[in-house]
């Protein structure tokens, strides 16, 4: 036989009244649109700074899981050259920019534009290979799948650009 828990059953009517809450209904429709809008905005705001800490709930669903996780710090790990390209793409506009009035400037533009996406390809066909390689020795239950796509563009971003926020310092292990 169980213990009895300690008290009588309370009647309906005061577990009805003991329930109830005050409610405090808006007096219009627009200070009832306006505290919805509210609502909605400090949601908003708490889900992206819970996104920006990397918090699982809060994450996308292409960064959501271990995979991307593990992926993600191992990119953040170290500096390569293609972060830096959108660093130097204004300097490219400014050279096509220029390349208008003073016709020889167009000879530094195709092979520096040639040069750039080589390095990121290159650099993305040995990142992606790592970082699958890293994933199937570190997490073998997790799919491959998309990862090296996922690194790829992860290492293009700039690092303060990046979503969620690097939590590994370049040079830190991962």
């Amino acid at each position: 036989m169980t213990a009895g828990k300690g008290r009588p059953t309370p009647k309906r009517s005061e577990a009805e009244r003991r329930r109830r809450q005050p409610y405090t209904a808006p007096r219009d429709r627009k200070e009832a649109a306006r505290a919805g809008r509210d609502r909605q905005r400090e949601d908003r705001t708490r889900r992206m700074q819970a996104m920006r800490r990397g918090e699982e709930w809060a994450l996308m669903p292409r960064d959501r899981g271990p995979a991307k996780a593990l992926i993600r710090n191992y990119v953040d790990s170290r500096r390569r050259l293609s972060e830096f390209y959108m660093y130097g793409l204004p300097v490219l506009l400014a050279l096509l920019v220029l390349s208008k009035p003073f016709p020889g400037v167009v000879v530094l533009i195709d092979p520096l534009v040639i040069a750039a996406a080589g390095i990121m390809i290159v650099e993305g066909l040995f990142l992606s290979r790592r970082a699958r390689a890293l994933v199937a020795q570190r997490l073998p239950a997790e799919s491959t799948r998309g990862i090296g796509l996922y690194a790829g563009l992860r290492a293009m971003q700039p690092r303060p650009m990046r979503s969620p926020k690097p939590r590994v310092k370049p040079g830190g292990s991962y």
